[in-house]
């Protein structure tokens, strides 16, 4: 290893550096020069711990990297206590910490963590099997200056005799942790809370009722977040009142309001001048209407996401000038036909997220025209489509900044994958799960032009040669994750192997 890279400040190389899209890229550079060695480990920021094996090398782990702010330990499975002990002995100055998925809240680990960092900012507690009041107490007195806090889906398991959250055990809670701001409460009877620094709640599958919504109303917190998805027992009359008080929301979350039509949403628009992403998927009775008021009227939104509704079974005129606010939108599972993506890539011409996936009434001329209006699309998916390979087959120009391409069950062919490769070269990730017609040819091809591509699936694609995985391993050194065709037997020898090579190879497992 060399001792320093080109003569620059290390400030200098510490910025460049930070321009990398993902940390990932850290261990390739990390090997280039000791200078290198040092900036990196100066710059890694989050750890993550699923191996119970790794207990033993954490110590240094954590001396390596002194200025880790985020640890999660989601799902793990050695002893939770022993190893929150050791993070308390490390010296770091943690902010966030992720414990979820447990038996049972560490208490004698936090105790310990908090002992040394009471200044812990955010704390994931989610999906135990046991938790109660008294775990709602150990939290306050270990972490007093928490600011964001989830408790969401517990188990709430009778047979370990223990008691659930009560009401009073949560307003306990905000009273002692005065600077709360978020609180993720989803799945649970919905208590009310005392914490005057609350700037988001979420509140997923959970039974609440206009009366709650009116309190919330009445107290009058510094909201900024509300996640009511797939919430029951409320009206319009209570998300109404709620919404006109907090008139400076940014993020609003309405999945599954099946009472909203789109009157409602034309009324609910005049207070939603600060949005800039909301959710309405699921909410069957919207149309396009809803779509284009919300474009009219919301001069911020910046993402909409309005999954499974009827937008597009009717077609509405409209003189919209281009909007060039919104940057995403997620559309999948709708009626949309050609007319009304031609109309919305009007009038958002700096799209760089689109989701089309399921939407039976596009054609590849759809496709291709939202393409050649929206340069912009870094992320592109349109699964379970068909028509597809005669979509890339007429692309006539390239898309530089495109990014992800899903096109799971699409009926794609290796022709015009092989053109994918020569117009999209810059793709990073790219999904063919379930293109039963490709072989070796077209991935190879694509492979070859995309000299970015980092991660690939192809499960469920059996029309390979057993030797297209070690190719694609060897070919091109930028590849980190391959899900494989569903027939490959990967040996516990050719995983080693491709880790070696920077390469996680799966057997068939999810893509995400």
């Amino acid at each position: 290893m060399a001792e320093k890279a080109v003569d620059l400040p290390e400030e200098c190389w510490e910025l460049i550096i930070k321009l990398l899209d993902h940390p990932s890229h850290f261990n390739s550079l990390s090997q280039v020069c000791k200078q290198f060695l040092s900036i990196t480990n100066r710059l890694l920021l989050s750890l993550k711990l699923s191996d119970p094996t790794v207990q033993a090398l954490l110590p240094r782990l954590l001396q390596r990297f002194r200025r880790i702010k985020q640890i999660e330990l989601t799902g793990f499975q050695g002893d939770m206590n022993s190893i929150l002990h050791q993070i308390a002995q490390s010296g770091l100055n943690l902010e966030s910490l992720n414990v979820s998925k447990q038996p049972t809240l560490p208490v004698v680990g936090l105790r310990a963590l908090g002992s040394k960092m009471m200044d812990l900012k955010s704390l994931n507690c989610s999906k135990m099997r046991c938790f109660g009041d008294s775990d709602l107490n150990v939290i306050a007195e270990s972490f007093p200056c928490l600011e964001e806090l989830d408790i969401s889906y517990h188990a709430d398991d009778s047979t370990t005799g223990s008691k659930p959250i009560s009401d009073l055990g949560i307003f306990s809670l905000s009273l002692k942790l005065k600077s709360l701001r978020k609180i993720n409460l989803s799945a649970f009877k919905v208590p009310f809370l005392s914490s005057k620094a609350l700037w988001a709640i979420a509140l997923s599958d959970s039974d609440i009722s206009d009366e709650f919504l009116y309190a919330v109303a009445e107290a009058r917190f510094p909201l900024k977040k509300l996640t009511l998805s797939r919430c029951a027992n409320y009206s319009f009359s209570g998300i109404s009142v709620l919404l006109n008080e907090y008139q400076s929301l940014e993020y609003l979350n309405l999945e599954a309001a099946y009472f909203l039509r789109d009157k409602d949403i034309a009324e609910l628009s005049r207070f939603l001048h600060s949005i800039n992403h909301i959710n309405l998927s699921h909410c069957y009775g919207l149309t396009c209407i809803t779509f284009y008021t919300l474009i009219k009227n919301c001069l911020v939104l910046d993402k909409l996401e309005m999954v499974a509704t009827s937008i597009g079974e009717e077609n509405i005129e409209t003189d919209f000038k281009a909007s060039h606010g919104i940057k995403s939108l997620n559309l999948a599972n709708s009626s949309l036909g050609n007319n009304f993506i031609t109309s919305f890539a009007s009038i958002c011409p700096k799209l760089e997220l689109l989701n089309l996936s399921k939407c039976k009434g596009i054609t590849e001329e759809g496709i291709v025209e939202v393409l050649k209006r929206c340069s912009e699309i870094r992320q592109l998916e349109v699964n379970h489509i068909g028509g597809m390979t005669d979509s890339f087959l007429h692309l006539e120009f390239e898309l530089p900044k495109l990014k992800v391409l899903s096109l799971m069950f699409s009926g794609i062919d290796d022709d015009a994958l092989a053109m994918i490769g020569k117009r999209c070269c810059r793709l990073l990730k790219l999904d063919l799960a379930g293109c039963f017609s490709l072989t070796s040819k077209g991935v190879k091809e694509v492979v070859e032009n995309c000299k970015e591509l980092k991660e690939i699936n192809l499960k469920w694609c059996n029309k390979f040669s057993a030797d297209i995985v070690p190719w694609m391993v060897f070919s091109r050194p930028s590849l980190k994750k391959i899900v494989p065709p569903s027939r490959f037997v990967l040996t516990g020898r050719q995983r080693n192997l491709f880790l070696r090579h920077g390469c996680a190879v799966y057997d068939g497992g999810a893509f995400e």
